[in-house]
C-alpha cells in the first residue's frame, strides 16, 4: 500500500525542475517568434498609411477636376474638409473628405505643392515623425 501511496502522491504535481524548463522553453519560443511579430505590425501600419494616401490623393484629383488647381501649400490638406478662407479661394467648392485621417503614427500627413516628387505630394514621415529614416522610420508617399 505504501508504494501505490507514493506513486500517487509523486503524479499529482510537477516538480521545480519540471516547472523551470517549461518556462526556459517558453522564454526562448518567445525570444525566437517576438521580433517576427513586431515586424508584421510595422508592415501593416506602412500598409495603411500607403492607402490612406491614396484615398487622400483621389480626393485631390477630385477637388482638382471641380476648382481647376490642387489646394496650395499654405491651404494644406485641410482644404478637403472644409472651403479654404485664405489664398485662391475654389468657387465650386464640395466636402471631399470627412475628416482628414492621422497617419498610423498619430502623426498628420504632409501635403506640398509643388511636391518634390510630382506635380503634388502626400506623405507620412513614418514611424519617426521625421523626414528620412529605414524601415519603419521611412519616409512613405504617393510617389511610391
Amino acid at each position: 500500500m505504501n508504494q501505490a501511496l507514493i506513486a500517487r502522491r509523486r503524479s499529482r504535481g510537477f516538480t521545480l525542475l519540471e516547472l523551470m524548463v517549461v518556462i526556459v522553453i517558453i522564454g526562448v519560443l518567445a525570444a525566437l517568434i517576438a521580433p517576427q511579430v513586431l515586424s508584421r505590425v510595422g508592415q501593416a501600419k506602412i500598409t495603411a498609411a500607403q492607402t490612406d494616401i491614396n484615398s487622400i490623393m483621389n480626393a485631390l484629383k477630385i477637388y482638382k477636376l471641380d476648382n481647376g488647381r490642387y489646394p496650395s501649400t499654405d491651404q494644406g490638406l485641410q482644404a478637403l474638409v472644409v472651403k479654404p478662407t485664405t489664398g485662391s479661394i475654389p468657387g465650386n467648392w464640395k466636402s471631399y473628405l470627412d475628416k482628414l485621417p492621422d497617419d498610423p503614427w498619430h502623426h498628420p500627413y504632409q501635403y506640398a505643392n509643388p511636391g518634390v516628387h510630382g506635380e503634388i505630394d502626400v506623405f507620412s514621415f513614418g514611424a519617426d515623425g521625421q523626414a528620412g529614416g529605414e524601415g519603419d522610420d521611412a519616409d512613405i508617399g504617393s510617389w511610391q
